[in-house]
C-alpha cells in the first residue's frame, strides 16, 4: 500500500523558516519523483516545487523561488521542503505528492495521489 505521510507544520510568524517532511512507503521511493503541492484557506491547489528521482532536477514556483528548497533522501525514503523568509501568503495545507514521470508533477497542481496535508501558519 503506497503511502504518503507529510508532517512538519506549525505556527511561524513572517520571516520565519520551516521544514516540511514527507515520509515514504510502500512504493520503491527511488524510481519516483515527488513534488509538493499547497492549498490555501478558500483557495484551490497550487503547485509548490517537484524533484526527480535522483535529485539532480528541482522546480518551483515562481511564487517560492529563491525561498524554498526541495530535497529528498533516496536511503531514507524521506521528501522534504526547507522553507525560509516565510510570508502570510505562504500559509496553506502543504501535501507531497508521487509519480514515476517527473514531467507529469511539474507545474501539476492536482496530482494523483496526495498524501495528507500539514497546516503551514504563517502570522505574527
Amino acid at each position: 500500500q503506497v503511502l504518503l505521510v507529510a508532517s512538519g507544520g506549525g505556527l511561524e510568524q513572517p520571516g520565519g523558516s520551516l521544514r516540511l517532511s514527507c515520509a515514504a512507503s510502500g512504493f520503491t521511493f527511488g524510481r519516483y519523483a515527488m513534488s509538493w503541492v499547497r492549498q490555501a484557506p478558500g483557495k484551490g491547489l497550487e503547485w509548490v516545487s517537484a524533484i526527480d528521482t535522483g535529485g539532480s532536477r528541482t522546480t518551483y514556483a515562481d511564487s517560492v523561488k529563491g525561498r524554498f528548497t526541495i530535497s529528498r533522501d533516496n536511503a531514507k525514503n524521506m521528501l522534504y521542503l526547507q522553507m525560509n523568509s516565510l510570508k502570510p501568503e505562504d500559509t496553506a495545507l502543504y501535501y507531497c505528492a508521487n509519480d514515476r514521470d517527473f514531467e507529469r508533477l511539474h507545474g501539476n497542481a492536482q496530482p494523483t495521489l496526495l498524501s495528507q496535508g500539514t497546516q503551514v501558519t504563517v502570522s505574527s
